[in-house]
This record gives C-alpha cells, structure tokens and sequence, in this order.
C-alpha cells in the first residue's frame, strides 16, 4: 500500500501544468495634424493592463501632433512626408516587436478603455486571429455607395456592416501574410485579403464612436483609394475572370439546360407540338450545355490554381448555384423518366406518371388541406387476404374511404386496410377485384384516375360518436356540385356531420338498430322519434362538391344509426 501512494505522488509531481503563453499587446496609431486629440487617445489606451506598447507614427504632421505624443507617453515613428495611412500603419506594424498589434485612429474623441478591450480581447482569448469593429453611427458615404456595392460585385462572401471601419486588430504573424496599401485602401484591402485567404476574423461592436467628419474632397480621394483597391485586389484574385468568362459561360451553360428541359418536356407532355421538333430542341441543348460547361470547368480550375484557397469556394458556390440548380433540376426529370421506362419483347417504352397536388377550397371540408397525391402501383393482394384491398392513405382521402370501410366491387365485398410497411404508393387488389377493375399488375396509375377507376363500387363506411355507430352506404362517383351538407342531432347533441349527393324525387331510407325507420325524398329535413329517442336530420345549403353518391332506398340504407 505505502509503494502505492509513493508512485501516485511521483505521478503527480511529474505532471507540469503548463501556463498559457503571455502574448504582448501594441496599439498603433497613425496621426495625420492630430496634436488635439492625440494625447487624449494614447491616455485612454495607457488605461488597458494588458497593452505593452503605444506607437505613434506621426505621418508627416505640420502641426505639433509628435510632442503631444511624446508627452503622453507614447512611442514615437516620424515620416518626412505625408506617405498615406496605409504606409503609417505598415511602418508601425513592422516597428513593433509585439505578437498582437491594434490600430487605433488618432481622432477618436470618445474612445474609452472598453472599447479598446473589445477590438484586442477576443484575439488574446483565442477566438479569432483579426478584429475589425463596427460602431454606431450613419453609413459612411464611401462604405454606402462605393465599398459595399463593388464588394457585393466582386466578393460577395464578404457581409461585414462596416469593411472601412479604421479601427483592427491581428496577431503579427498573419499581419506578414497581407499586402498593406499606402492610402486609404489599406483598410479594405485587410478586409480582403484576410477574407481570400480563410484567415480568422471577427466583427466586434464597440458602440458609437465621434471623429472629425471629413470634407468631400477628402472623401472623393477616399474613394478613388478605395475602388482602386478592390478592383486590383478583384483582378489579383480571379474575381473579374469569374465574373465575368465564368459568368458568361454559366448563363450559356443554363440556356442549354434549359433548351434540354423544353425539348423533354415538349416530346413527353405537350401532344401538338411533333415529336421531332422536342427531340432536335433537346439535341440542340445537349450540344450548347456540354460546350459551355466544359468552359466553364476549365476556367474554374485555370482560376483555382492561381487564387488562394482561403473562402473561394463560397464565391464558387454563389456564382456558380444557377447552373448547379439548373443541373439538378434535369438530373431529377431525366430520373423520372428513367424510373418510368419498361423493356419488354424488344421494346423500350417511356410512360412517366406524375404525382397530383391536391388543393381543397372546399368549405364542406373540416380537413381542407393542400396535398400531394399518388402515383400508385398496382399489385397482386399478399396471400390469404383475398378479401382485402390494401391502400395508400392518399389512396384512401381521394376515394373518401377509411381502413375498415367495405367496398363491393361487383358481386364481391373487400373491407379497406392500410398498404404494408415501405409500401407508401403500392395499391394491392385481390385477383377478382383486378380483373373486375381492368387493372394488371405493374399498372401505374394517377391520383386523378381513381374514381373514374372505381366509378360505381359501393363503400359501406362506419363511424361512431357518443356511444352511437352511424353507418354510411354510397356509391363512388364523379365528383358533383350539387352535394348537400346534413347534420344528425340525437336528442339534442349533434351526433354525425356529413356530404353527399341525394337527388330530387328519389327515395333513400334510414334505419336504426337494423330496422327501416323512415325514408326521404332527396335532401329534405325529417324528425322522428325511436324507443324514446328524438333524431333530427337538418339539411343545409346545397352548393358542395362530393363524390359521394348515396345509396337509394332499392340498394339499401343510406344512413344506419345504432343507439
């Protein structure tokens, strides 16, 4: 035992918990005739506990904006000349001796410690390799009408609120890996850059911010740097090739598919219009879609050998989403057609079957609803259930029936269940039944063709509400607009709400627990009592559309209640 907490505590001792690595932090900032509000800048940055060192790089000023600087404790890097503000940020980067370096405007007049916290923080804890920061106040005009529009051209994975905001931050070692203009394209060309080659960067609020704003022909100059800068950086990086070849070849590559779509479409589903025509349209668009595409392929992979990586494939994606779409889009018609061909006895034949959406207006209906129906597959009933149709439940909401319903198909009486486990859209029919309806197995047939298909067969349809079974008995039929909608009240408590069509003049009975009760003529209100029981049937408007067709007094009782 004694051996064994000696070796715990050798283990133990062993075990180095290693600190994280201290990262020294410098603020640098470039000052252009700044000696009002230098000083107050480099104060509030003095005030963060984790900044090492404050560079002022004093781009060429006039005024005294050096000794404010030197006065305030700063570090100071003097130009001869005016150079630009690109050329004053890259000349403190490579000053700095530190592994994070913010760049901070020297004619901030609100800049607060927090604010300087927010632009540094996440990179210290990890979270990205560059800051940029948005803040509080109207759209600059160069960012509206300038910066914004071409980034949205050329880059448009590029999203941030604010691409000139001035104020960033980065670890140096990925600072090394971008080109830094010598003007006022500094700032969007990091954004750029960072954004092409899949650096790690963040957008981080730090409130509202108060500058001098600067006069138009400062922000005519401004903007001439910036879309410098965006179309240099645009031509560098492939964007004007893919923009525009690429995109050529794209919109050519579409109108080819698009041709083939037609022609497919002309030859299966549009009768006055020859069959030679769609064929020569479809030949016509395979020729023009394989020439434009293999342009487009070549171009693509020309540019992606001579782009960075980085977030090119979300431009990819974006120029490139119409035609992968438009392929898709033929990719499924051609497998409906594929899915729909059948090879027998040396002949290949096409017969595509679609689907029906089904939209309900009918006020009638408790279960409007819109839906998408069939097609359906027609199989041999599975052994020993001869008596039985399995159904699709689309199969079943069309034909107005529900499982354990009865059907009579001729002479023969089948009770409803439901299809089998990954049977979705196969209908199973007895022999007898298929024989009756003139079905063969493999038939496919649509939504729309069922109640022409069972067109006359008898449903006997049961439901029950408060303890009292009320039994349905119609025939399937045409959908009609004359239906009429009738309610059941059994002393006083409303029992059965219903459709279907009775017609003027025809006799149709009621029972109750199997004896025949009263019978109406057509749609007509009746109230009578039973063994104590008072049963009205209130008919209401006559405006419905139903393919029920209920079942005269000759074939039987069209409404059975047991009480």
């Amino acid at each position: 035992m004694y051996w064994f907490f000696v070796i715990i505590a050798f283990l133990l001792a062993s075990i180095k918990t290693s600190k994280p690595k201290y990262q020294k932090v410098s603020v640098v900032i470039p000052a252009y005739n700044e000696e009002e509000t230098v000083a107050k800048v480099i104060d509030v940055v003095k005030k963060v506990s984790f900044v090492d060192e404050i560079i002022v790089v004093n781009d060429g000023s006039s005024d005294d904006t050096e000794g404010e600087a030197l006065r305030a404790g700063a570090i100071v890097i003097n130009h001869e000349t005016n150079k630009g503000k690109g050329e004053a940020l890259y000349t403190g980067y490579m000053q700095s001796e530190c592994d994070i370096i913010a760049f901070i405007d020297a004619d901030i007049y609100n800049l607060t410690s927090k604010k300087v916290e927010a632009i540094i923080k996440p990179i210290l804890l990890g979270k990205t390799d560059i800051t940029k920061t948005k803040f509080s106040r109207a759209s600059g005009r160069v960012t509206e009408l300038t910066a914004k529009p071409l980034l949205n051209f050329f880059f448009p994975e590029i999203s941030f609120e604010q691409p000139l905001s001035g104020q960033f931050a980065a670890r140096k070692e990925i600072l090394k890996k971008i080109n830094f203009e010598k003007d006022y394209g500094v700032d969007v060309g990091i954004v750029i850059d960072v954004d092409v080659l899949g650096i790690s960067i963040m957008e981080v609020d730090i409130g509202a911010i108060e500058h001098d704003m600067s006069p138009l022909s400062d922000l005519n100059m401004m903007a001439n740097e910036v879309v410098r800068t965006i179309i240099s950086r645009a031509n560098k990086y492939g964007r004007v090739l893919m923009i525009d070849e690429i995109g050529y070849f794209i919109r050519m590559s579409i109108v080819g598919l698009s041709l083939v779509i037609l022609g497919l479409f002309t030859v299966f589903f549009v009768k006055f219009i020859p069959l030679a025509i769609g064929v020569l349209i479809s030949v016509a668009g395979i020729i023009l879609a394989i020439y434009y595409i293999i342009k487009v392929i070549v171009k693509s992979v020309v540019m992606f050998r001579k782009t960075p990586r980085g977030n090119l494939l979300k431009s990819f994606i974006k120029i490139h989403f119409p035609l992968i779409i438009s392929i898709i889009v033929l990719l499924l018609m051609i497998s409906t057609f594929i899915g729909a061909a059948h090879f027998e006895n040396g002949v290949l034949s096409i017969e595509p079957n679609s689907r029906n959406l089904i939209i309900y207006a009918d006020n009638s209906r408790a279960d409007s609803s819109i839906s998408v129906r069939g097609p359906y597959t027609i199989d041999t009933a599975i052994e020993n259930e001869s008596d039985q149709i399995r159904m699709p439940a689309d199969a079943m909401m069309t034909l107005g029936v529900k499982i354990n319903d009865t059907i009579q198909i001729d002479n023969e009486i089948y009770s409803i269940n439901e299809t089998r486990e990954g049977e979705p859209d196969i209908l199973r029919l007895p022999l007898q039944a298929k024989k009756e309806l003139n079905l063969e197995t493999g038939y496919v047939i649509q939504n729309s063709r069922l109640l022409e298909i069972f067109d006359g067969s008898i449903v006997t349809q049961s439901n029950e509400n408060q303890n009292i079974t009320f039994i349905e008995k119609f025939a399937i039929n045409s959908k009609e607009l004359n239906a009429s909608s009738f309610e059941v009240i059994v002393d006083n408590e409303s029992i059965v709400n219903s459709t279907g069509v009775l017609r003027n003049g025809s006799s149709y009975s009621i029972a109750i627990d199997g004896e025949i009760v009263t019978s109406i003529t057509g749609p007509e209100n009746t109230t009578f009592t039973y063994e104590g029981s008072e049963v009205e049937i209130i008919f209401r408007d006559s405006d419905y559309t139903s393919m029920k067709q209920f079942s005269k007094s000759t074939q039987g009782n069209f409404l059975s209640l047991y009480i």
